[in-house]
């Protein structure tokens, strides 16, 4: 490295050491200096020669200049680009690098374009717009996120992702360094650093510290922020931030250091300045309650906040920035109690600075006045003592080594001493407050690395420079050698890594000027060593810097003044006045106020001096190594005062800085470097001379000299290649490898061989080469068009030519032709006219004769005629008189005859008013009881006729049930005489009769019995016929007053047609409300399933939180339904509750907006019903399984004799025969009772009560087959004894069997007592079942009379109700009514609704248990028959049979679509289904097996009725597929094979869950299979859902897999070939983020490709075509956000190529749709902002008629969006021309009536809402096939 000493103006002076003066010719545009403008553009008019003296020039005016060049004058101007250079992105691009080169750049991309970021090498330049701007959304964060610095327009998130990349990559820390002059936008850059790393980098955990990061803002702009005359929001201190990441690169901390806080500014503002914020944002809310005790006013009556003469700016309220002030606090951890501290404080300061002063009258002391209120309340406010601080504030106290005095003060030196005061506690609190901040964001994790962020002060230079600049130059000096080696390394690393020779480069080294101010016997060591002294002063130490530093060139003493010098820093020359440097650079407080302050009664403020003999305020940057110097006294007295031991200022800077810099070396540094374009903070308004100032200033200028006196242009080959091959010959194209064709062409263009450097990747050109090659490049087009334009001129005019030469003939040849035949037409025409002649003279003589020969008999005609009338109108007047007359005396008679019938009427008509005034009066009288009774009574009628058959039903039910037990009794008694018979045979066989005696009468008892039995039913009836009586009496009087309501109904039906009218109007405006409930409808949609993705992303962070937490091992739930719990997005809301999505949404679609609207109360009313019933469901369930489980244990408990089991063989033989028969009578006769009740059900379908009454007599039925079920098994068990008594009479011999199980016919004993006794039992136990059996029915039959008084009572009330209903509307006006009665007519309707579906369950749920009970009962008599069959097969072989025994054969059952699977088997069927399913396990089968096994097993549970089964079953699934989805979160197969699955699975569900609405496309076969026991309603709404969290799961796994082909597929790629021009590229192709990380290139094609295969997926996984049309529509919307996005960040595609290469390869995206059969999915509408974006980078861009079509084409295009394009386009080369100013201008004032969002980037993480259609699968249950591959050999097809 070579250094070199240079003054700023020599920065572009190598490039005069080689002159080429053959460029100076006519046309060449230069610069050449203003001193208005700095630079002004002029074109030369004359070829220029070396050493003429005058170069003639043109200005753009066309103002004529004669330049003077010479050694004493000018030297030859600066060249100008050319105008395809200006406006690039990177300032290092353009071919000439010098000062008027970069500020026109600036200014045409800042003014024109409106682009505030350019780059300049590695800085970034950021210009002030004085404007908020919409581009620092999260949609711009994640533009950038991700991508290559220089792959888009500049920004300050493009140097920020830069940062956290190479942060990633090389695992080395970073630091971005703002900087720039007050106001020009150094707190907003790295408040927008910090906004980027704090979104991109976002904490992993939730202890969100990038929020903290983001909330030590507003708190710093508070109390170091303040209004000054160049800027609103100055920062008045300098801050490093560190933002701490760990190994993943997420933020888990952050530090602050601060350097140089202006302490001044707290007593002392300038004209137009304020105070810092935090005083005016306390002022402004001092009327809170609890800042009462502040005594705080307006910030007018304080000295410290009113010495600019403004407290106000405009456009900010103090009092909101107070409150975004106290939210960060508490944010940051900062108690009430601390905030409070703080504002007291702050207030105290305020109150110090009022305190008055006055002077004694010898001028050397001075007092404060008594009670001055200021004073209390800065005592009071810091809880010290007041009359001390009175005296100190006024004395001061001096120690020598031989006593300490007390010395009063003079006026002036007590106001410094409490100035100094005000800024020691302000300082103090500030380093408190930073220390605090620090503290809340620090973390206990090890930080891996960091990313700095310095926002530090510019350089400064005032009319009077006091310390404080002084002390910032010095800082800039520093950084700018700093960024002077990084910039050089750069370089010099770029050269080597290209392995191209090069030499040393001289660049501007300030380390001379930095050695003036801080060497030994510098500025800083002077002042320190003159503030040891004494009595030393400014003039002194002015006085010693003029001895020691006059020889130094970067140091001058002014010829005016004694008390300043001069610093030739590398920006400029700043004069700074020595008076103040020394009291500033003490930072003198007085230690007896100090020790005041540290007794103070509140602790806060007493920490904030506990340290006060220590190093000094700005404790937040000094470093533990920083050495210190502990002074212990000699002797314990005298006390040393303390402030002889503190570092000055300017020590502490210098050391707080050199810690900075060896930060920043430690670290690989980004710059941005900030502009304030004007003084007067107008929008996009660019003021050269201030601009200019700051470039050099920044060290931008001093980048451009680097980068210029080396190789600036740099191209990579097949760039170069692409740009400039119409330079090469035809030959040179055959050659294959373009690096040696890019070779052989450059060493033929340019002879200069050190022009150009060729290295491994890139050509590097010196300045000025691009623009040669750009001039012989355009030559070569100009020439080319000059040919081609002359080719097509000639062949214009050779073709003119022939056309005219051709048009001459014809029209001659056409001429001649035309003249001969006009002679020959000539000819004719006068034969013809001789001939016509002739034949008009005739034709005229012979009209003549005709015309007077029609006249003749014309006159004859109409004179016969008129004789004729006259004779005809005579007879008819005589004719009409004679009508008249009849007529007329007719109508007399017949008037006369009405007037005596109207007379009598009348008389009649009166008399019966009269009359039925009477009874109308009579019958208002009886109406007003009753009148709107009748009309809300409309069926009373038809429930009266209801009862009146059920009535009748019960008494034929009564009648049947009688004869049913006289048969029965019929029946038994031949029985009984049976068994007397035999039993008398029995005992004269045996002899004994004395027994069968006993039985005999035993029997008579029992017929007793039964005719007790019989009377007491006689009884009953009576009873019942009684009641029957007394409820038809009770019929009659509700018939009359049925006759009476219908009049009255009559009445109000007329009334209400009267006013229907007014109703259809309401419903009218109904449906027009139709489209925006659909409209909500599809909002809250979306957000619900936004919240859903919300919830699965709180659902996935928990779990990563869970195993964070605890150590992996077996972990379970607490309960399954935690489980379901965890799928609902709402917490307090069960799922039961929320019901079917999908459900509600069919709902609303077929009964209309109107009527669902409406149903919403009875909906949540039938929701509570079912829940109830539900309930009682269960509890009935529970009961019948308890009866089963006794009635099972009892029919299988097994016998201690052998006599018990011979008797059930015998009896299951004999009852399977039995069975056998009943089954089909049953059978029979439930389809009759069916059929009869579905008649008259559909003949009164209109009455509940009726229903009713059908199910009571089903229920009676019921009780009459099983009491004869009962007497048959009776009969049964009497013939089983007598059929084994016989055989054991027959055996001879006995046989004992070893098993203890003897059977009847094995056994040779004779019958003895014991069976007999048994027989007796029986009778007993049949006796007493007939004894239950009438009670039960007599129960039953008091139950309904109950019933039936209880409908009454209601009926009574509901009259008494409607009566005063009546009353009420009666008393109201006819429309008030009217009104009322449609409301009551509302209610009405509603409560019949409920009871209907109420209704409709139960009769729903009655058909379900009985088909059940039947199923159940099948089912369990074949298994009773084959474990009897195997009980008997098992003792022996030898054992003999019974001989009457019938065995049934069991058939072999079909399959019905079922599943069985033992429960302890339900998680290998999980498991295998679902963990560890593949998706090309399946992939040979039917598509979504997995889901329709499940579905299988689910409804073998429900077949079973085990809710337990279903419940674990349907938990057990949903949590599997999570879990699976969670493990295979970036598997689009796995994802997509899922949501196929999840969603057939709910399709099943809906298909076979029995509600009509699903069951539409049923077979039979299929309904059939419906679910009969449960309703699996919230299940459905659970997988919802998880169908939902999958689909957004599957297009985020597509989007991150799609993210990195779409810019190069649909921007960068050549699917046309050589369409694309190349622009010559700058610095920003160098970035390091380039290096080795070159994305791959795809093409449209590798799109295509992947789109096609996740259709194809999709497909193969049976996923339904709406589903997957709608995964495509989302994909091609996140093509059409990041393509858009891309395009309006990307100058360098913003031109008519790439808007015709995007328009093709959107084309062939089309395509693509239409042969999938997409292109009704909605895709196509997503991409039509690309299109119109293709198509107005296409279109003209010139006339007021090309900005009306775009206006009109790009109706999908924001107007942010196209102002955009239109700034962004570039032309590829100067034939094109660049969009104007003026035509944008025309675009905007267009496009200001659109009502478009300000929105300029598209959200990329918009997710449309989807719906799931319900599509029924056609495929039977029971013809589904299961591979063996999947081993599920444990389950069982049923």
């Amino acid at each position: 490295m070579k250094r070199q000493q240079k003054e700023p103006n020599t920065i572009a002076k190598k490039q005069e050491e080689k002159i080429d003066y053959e460029v100076y010719c006519q046309y060449t545009r230069v610069w050449i200096p203003d001193p208005e403008d700095v630079w002004r553009a002029a074109e030369i008019i004359k070829d220029y020669t070396e050493g003429e003296p005058i170069l003639y020039l043109k200005l753009e005016d066309e103002t004529p200049l004669e330049y003077r060049i010479g050694p004493k004058d000018n030297a030859l101007p600066f060249l100008r680009n050319p105008d395809i250079l200006v406006g690039e992105n990177d300032l290092t691009a353009l071919s000439y690098l010098h000062e008027p080169a970069v500020l026109h750049n600036l200014k045409v991309r800042f003014t024109e374009s409106n682009h505030i970021y350019t780059y300049c090498g590695i800085v970034l330049v950021a210009i002030n717009p004085y404007e908020q701007l919409q581009i620092y959304g999260e949609e711009v964060i994640n533009a950038y996120s991700g991508q290559n610095m220089g792959d888009m327009d500049p920004h300050i998130f493009a140097v920020a992702e830069e940062a956290y990349k190479q942060m990633a990559r090389d695992e080395r820390n970073q630091s971005i360094i703002v900087s720039g002059e007050s106001g020009a936008g150094k707190t907003v850059s790295a408040k927008y650093a910090m906004r980027f790393f704090a979104t991109v980098g976002g904490s992993a955990n939730d202890t969100n510290v990038e929020e903290k990061v983001l909330a030590s803002s507003p708190i710093m702009e508070a109390i170091g922020n303040a209004k000054t005359t160049r800027n609103d929001n100055s920062s008045r201190f300098g801050k490093y931030i560190q933002i701490g990441f760990d190994r993943s690169y997420h933020i888990i901390g952050a530090n602050m250091r601060t350097y140089l806080l202006e302490k001044s500014r707290v007593v002392f503002q300038a004209e137009d300045e304020r105070n810092y914020h935090i005083f005016y944002q306390l002022c402004a809310s001092a009327n809170l309650p609890e800042f009462k005790d502040l005594a705080l006013t307006s910030a007018e009556d304080f000295i410290f906040t009113s010495q600019g003469e403004n407290i106000f700016i405009e456009g900010v309220n103090d009092a909101e920035d107070f409150e975004k002030t106290r939210e960060a606090f508490t944010l940051l951890g900062v108690n009430d109690s601390n905030q409070s501290s703080i504002f007291r404080i702050i207030a105290s300061i305020l109150h110090l600075g009022n305190v008055e002063i006055c002077s004694e009258r010898d001028g050397d002391s001075c007092h404060i006045l008594k009670n001055d209120p200021h004073l209390a309340h800065f005592c009071q406010l810091l809880g010290v003592e007041l009359e001390q601080m009175e005296h100190w504030l006024c004395h001061r106290k001096l120690v020598t080594t031989s006593e300490t005095y007390v010395k009063n003060m003079s006026r002036k030196q007590a106001a410094n001493a409490r100035d100094a005061l005000a800024k020691h506690i302000y300082a103090h609190m500030f380093d408190w407050i930073v220390e605090y901040v620090n503290k809340s964001l620090h973390t206990s994790s090890k930080q891996h690395s960091f990313i700095g962020v310095l926002d530090i002060y510019g350089f400064e230079t005032f009319e009077i420079n006091s310390f404080e600049q002084f002390c910032i130059n010095y800082a800039n000096e520093k950084l700018q050698q700093q960024f002077n080696q990084h910039v050089f390394k750069l370089e010099q690393e770029e050269y080597m890594k290209e392995q191209i020779p090069w030499t040393l480069i001289d660049f501007y080294d300030n380390q001379p000027c930095i050695d003036v101010i801080e060497a030994k016997l510098g500025i800083l060591d002077l002042l320190d060593e003159e503030c040891k002294v004494p009595k030393g002063t400014d003039q002194n130490w002015c006085q010693k810097l003029y001895d020691r530093l006059s020889s130094s060139v970067h140091f001058q003493k002014p010829r005016m003044s004694n008390t300043s010098f001069i610093v030739i820093h590398f920006a400029d020359k700043v004069e700074y006045q020595c008076d103040g440097f020394l009291e500033k650079n003490r930072d003198t407080v007085y230690e007896e106020q100090i020790n005041i302050l540290k007794a103070s009664k509140f602790q806060l403020m007493a920490d904030l001096f506990q340290d006060t003999n220590k190093d000094s305020s700005i404790s937040t940057s000094s470093s533990s190594k920083s050495s210190r110097v502990n002074v212990r006294a000699s002797k314990p007295t005298p006390k040393v005062p303390n402030k002889e031991h503190r570092k000055t200022v300017g020590h502490q800077f210098r050391s707080s800085l050199q810690l900075l810099m060896e930060t920043l070396n430690a670290t690989t540094p980004h710059y941005v470097r900030c502009i304030k374009p004007n003084d007067e903070k107008e929008a996009f308004s660019f003021e050269s001379r201030r601009a200019v100032q700051q470039l050099r200033a920044c060290g931008v200028l001093e980048t451009i000299r680097i980068s210029a006196a080396g190789y600036p242009s740099r191209w990579t080959y097949p760039d170069f290649f692409n740009r400039y091959r119409v330079l090469m010959k035809k030959s040179d194209m055959t050659v294959g490898d373009k690096k040696l064709v890019c070779r052989n062409l450059l060493e033929t263009l340019v002879k200069d061989p050190d022009k150009f450097q060729f290295g491994k990747t890139k050509i590097f050109f010196r300045a000025g080469q691009v623009a040669y090659l750009e001039k012989l490049r355009a030559d070569k087009f100009r020439s080319a068009c000059i040919k081609i334009q002359k080719t097509v001129r000639g062949w214009l005019q050779r073709v003119r030519y022939q056309k005219i030469r051709k048009s001459a003939i014809n029209l001659q040849r056409y001429g001649r032709g035309y003249m001969a035949r006009r002679y020959a037409e000539q000819l004719r025409l006068t034969r013809a006219a001789l001939t016509f002649q002739k034949q008009y003279r005739m034709v005229r003589e012979r009209r003549d004769y005709l015309r007077v020969r029609q006249a003749v008999v014309t006159i004859q005609a109409f004179t016969r005629g008129m004789l004729t009338r006259r004779i005809f109108q005579e007879f008819l007047l005589h004719h009409k008189a004679m009508i008249i007359q009849k007529h007329v005396r007719g109508w007399l008679t017949r008037r006369k005859f009405r007037r005596a019938r109207n007379a009598a009427i009348t008389i009649q008509c009166a008399y019966r008013r009269m009359r039925a005034k009477r009874e109308l009066k009579q019958l208002k009288i009886e109406a007003r009881s009753a009148q709107h009774l009748k009309k809300l009574n409309t069926g009373m009628e038809n429930k009266i006729v209801q009862l009146q058959r059920k009535m009748d039903d019960q008494t034929n039910d009564l009648k049947t049930q009688n004869e049913q037990l006289v048969v029965a009794k019929a029946s038994l008694g031949s029985e009984v005489n049976k068994l007397q018979k035999e039993l008398e045979m029995m005992r004269s066989r045996q002899g004994d009769g004395s027994q069968l005696t006993s039985l005999q009468d035993e029997l008579e008892k029992l017929r007793a019995e039964l005719q007790e039995a019989h009377a007491h039913m006689k009884k009953l009836e009576e009873k019942h016929s009684n009641e029957k009586m007394g409820l038809e009496q009770r019929v009659e009087e509700l018939d009359r007053e049925n006759s009476m309501l219908k009049s009255e109904k009559e009445e109000m039906n007329r009334r209400i047609l009267h006013h229907s009218k007014s109703t259809e109007d309401q419903e009218s405006s109904a449906s027009q409300s139709v489209g925006r409930v659909q409209a909500e409808l599809d909002e809250e949609r979306q957000r619900y399933q936004n919240l859903l993705r919300e919830f699965s992303r709180l659902e996935q962070r928990y779990d990563n939180l869970q195993e964070a937490k605890f150590q992996p091992g077996h972990k379970r739930n607490n309960s399954t339904q935690s489980s379901l719990e965890s799928d609902s997005n709402y917490p307090s809301i069960s799922t039961s509750e929320l019901g079917d999505t999908d459900d509600a949404i069919q709902l609303v679609e077929e009964m209309g907006v109107e009527k669902a609207a409406m149903d919403i109360g009875v909906f949540m009313k039938l929701q509570k019903r079912v829940r109830e019933l539900e309930q009682e469901r269960k509890r009935l369930q529970v009961n019948l399984e308890k009866m089963e489980d006794q009635v099972n244990c009892k029919g299988i408990e097994p016998k201690t004799t052998s006599e018990q089991e011979s008797e059930d063989l015998a009896y299951n033989s004999l009852k399977r025969q039995e069975l056998e028969s009943e089954n089909k009578k049953l059978k029979n006769d439930l389809n009759e009772l069916r059929k009869a009740i579905a008649d008259r059900a559909s003949q009164n379908s209109s009455s509940n009560e009726l229903q009713d009454g059908y199910n009571l007599l089903l229920g009676q039925l019921k009780a009459a087959n099983e009491e004869l079920e009962v007497r048959k098994e009776e009969v049964l068990i009497l013939r089983t004894q007598i059929v084994s008594a016989a055989h054991q009479k027959e055996e001879t011999t006995n046989q004992i069997e070893t098993n203890n199980v003897p059977e009847w016919t094995n056994s040779k004993k004779p019958i003895d007592k014991e069976e007999a006794v048994r027989a007796y039992h029986g009778l007993c136990e049949s006796k007493k079942l007939l004894e239950a059996q009438l009670q039960s029915q007599a129960r039953k039959h008091e139950d309904e009379l109950a019933a039936f008084n209880t409908q009454i009572e209601l009926l009574k009330d509901d009259i008494e109700k409607k009566q005063e209903m009546l009353n009420h509307t009666m008393s109201l006006s006819p429309e008030a009514q009217v009104e009322y009665s449609v409301q009551q007519e509302i209610t009405r309707l509603t409560n019949d609704n409920l009871d209907l579906k109420e209704l409709v369950e139960k009769l729903e749920k009655n058909e379900r248990k009985l088909k059940k009970q039947l199923r159940i009962y099948m089912k369990k008599v074949p298994d009773m028959e084959v474990s009897l069959t195997a009980a008997s097969s098992q003792p022996t072989k030898a054992k003999p049979q019974l001989t009457r025994q019938v065995t049934v054969q069991r058939r072999e059952k079909d399959f019905e679509g079922m599943l069985e699977y033992y429960k302890e088997d339900e998680a290998l069927l999980v498991k295998t289904l679902i963990t560890d399913m593949k998706p090309n396990a399946v992939s040979a089968t039917v598509p979504c097996l997995p889901a329709y096994i499940l579905f299988m097993c689910i409804r073998h549970a429900d077949y079973i009725n085990d809710d337990q089964k279903v419940h674990s079953l349907l938990t057990s699934t949903i949590n599997a597929i999570k879990k699976v989805l969670k493990k295979n979160n970036n598997d689009f197969e796995m994802t997509s094979f899922w949501l196929a699955n999840t969603s057939r699975l709910l399709h099943c569900l809906k298909q076979y869950s029995g509600d009509e609405a699903f069951m539409t496309q049923n077979t039979a076969k299929q309904n059939e299979h419906c679910l009969k026991n449960f309703d699996l309603a919230e299940y459905r709404q659970v997988l919802s859902d998880l169908s939902i969290q999958i689909y957004q799961q599957l297009i985020k796994v597509a989007e991150h897999m799609m993210q990195p082909m779409i810019v190069s597929a649909m921007l960068e790629s050549e699917s046309i070939p050589s369409l694309a021009g190349v622009k010559p590229m700058g610095y920003r192709n160098r970035s390091s983020s380039m290096d080795g990380e070159g994305p791959g290139s795809y093409t449209l094609e590798a799109l295509i490709r992947q789109l096609g295969q996740f259709h194809g997926v999709m497909g193969e996984h049976g996923l339904d075509p709406e589903i997957a049309g709608q995964v495509i529509r989302q994909l091609f919307y996140s093509i059409n956000a990041v393509t858009l996005n891309n395009l309006l960040l990307r100058k360098d595609v913003c031109s008519w190529s790439t808007g015709m290469q995007l328009r093709y390869n959107i084309s062939q995206m089309e395509e693509w749709l239409r042969g999938k059969n997409l292109h009704q999915s909605g895709a196509v509408v997503n991409i039509e902002p690309v299109i119109q974006a293709a198509q107005l980078l296409q279109v003209k861009k010139k006339t007021s008629q090309d900005a009306e079509a775009i206006c009109s084409l790009c109706t999908s295009l924001t107007m942010q969006q196209i102002v955009k394009i239109l700034n962004l386009y570039t032309p590829l080369n100067e034939f094109e021309e660049r969009v104007t100013v003026s035509f944008i201008r025309n675009i905007q004032n267009r496009l200001q009536d659109r009502n478009d969002v300000p929105m300029l980037l598209v959200d990329t993480k918009h997710t449309f809402p989807v719906l799931f259609p319900y599509t029924p699968s056609a495929l039977s249950l029971e013809t589904l096939h299961i591979p063996a591959n999947l081993s599920l050999d444990f389950l069982t097809r049923v």
